[in-house]
């Protein structure tokens, strides 16, 4: 079993950063991926960015490359979600899952275990 927190969201102007963290309990934190993924008012759950167990590999959904980033510290079994260059289209509930095969994938379907989800909202 595998327990996530998320944490970071809050309200943002346009052009503002924040950074989620999505702290982990109950297995090796290195064994597994990492993904976040969002879910807007009205809208599917949609996945935003994903990391390998080893952080070698990172992905990242379109219109979020180039601003967010993805990264791991395994030392404090946390997952991190820096956000840049905010937009209001980036709004949503923000939640971080994790992948015991490790590869990071962009499939919600293959995700075993999720957080309880963090808002993030930003203003126009």
């Amino acid at each position: 079993q595998v327990q996530l927190a998320e944490s970071g969201g809050g309200l943002v102007q346009t052009g503002g950063s924040l950074r989620l963290s999505c702290t982990t309990s109950g297995r090796t934190f290195s064994d597994y991926g990492m993904g976040w993924f969002r879910q807007a008012p009205g809208k599917e759950r949609e996945f935003v960015a994903s990391i390998t167990w080893s952080g070698g590999t990172t992905f990242y959904e379109y219109s979020v490359k180039g601003r967010f980033t993805i990264s791991r510290d395994n030392a404090k079994s946390t997952a991190y979600l820096q956000m840049n260059n905010l937009k209001p289209e980036d709004t949503a509930v923000y939640y971080c899952a994790a992948d015991l095969y490790g590869v990071g994938s962009q499939r919600s379907g293959d995700y075993d275990y999720w957080g309880q989800g963090t808002q993030v909202t930003v203003s126009s």
